[in-house]
């Protein structure tokens, strides 16, 4: 093969790609941006107390010395509708043990509310809302569905695959040309 005709499909090629990536690009612009800001604002979220409550320190991290979860949970919920209201439902989605600070965190299932507890003497620590809780749905899309989230993060990883490859090689194509 000459050199100029391996050139001009060095140069075909490199156009495709070009092609293929500001495509791609342009199509899931939104996404990526939603994805970005939505990373930056987890990455802080042990920092900053309006997008997760700290976790509060009890007064005993002797698991012996701590109460019996149902009556733990029974204050949790009715903490929950006497702070924020009886809007908000206080059915358990989970409880989040941390021994090592003597507290617990009860997280509810239908809202961002968080009750934590002192695991010893049933104290409340913290009211609060969980706003990192909705910044992840947004951010792998569960927020929409589980169907949705399974299809929109493969379509955004094949894409960050796309971009990688394709940037790639517009940045090594014209090298490569020159030779």
């Amino acid at each position: 093969m000459s050199s100029t005709t391996r050139r001009q499909q060095q140069a075909r090629v490199l156009r495709q790609t070009r092609r293929i990536h500001r495509w791609s690009g342009i199509t899931l612009f939104v996404f990526f941006f939603v994805i970005g800001v939505t990373s930056v604002l987890l990455g802080w979220k042990k920092d900053s107390t309006y997008i997760m409550p700290a976790t509060a320190r009890g007064s005993s991290t002797e698991l012996t010395e701590w109460l019996p979860t149902a009556e733990l949970l029974a204050r949790a919920q009715t903490t929950l509708v006497d702070s924020l209201g009886s809007a908000y439902d206080p059915t358990i989605d989970r409880i989040d043990y941390r021994p090592d600070k003597g507290s617990l965190k009860f997280l509810f299932k239908d809202h961002y509310g968080e009750v934590q507890l002192d695991g010893a003497t049933g104290q409340v620590l913290s009211v609060g809302i969980r706003r990192a809780d909705f910044i992840e749905q947004v951010h792998d899309g569960s927020i929409v569905s589980d169907l949705f989230k399974l299809i929109y993060s493969t379509i955004m990883g094949l894409a960050t695959i796309v971009f990688t490859v394709s940037g790639f090689w517009l940045w090594y194509g014209p090298r490569r040309m020159r030779r």
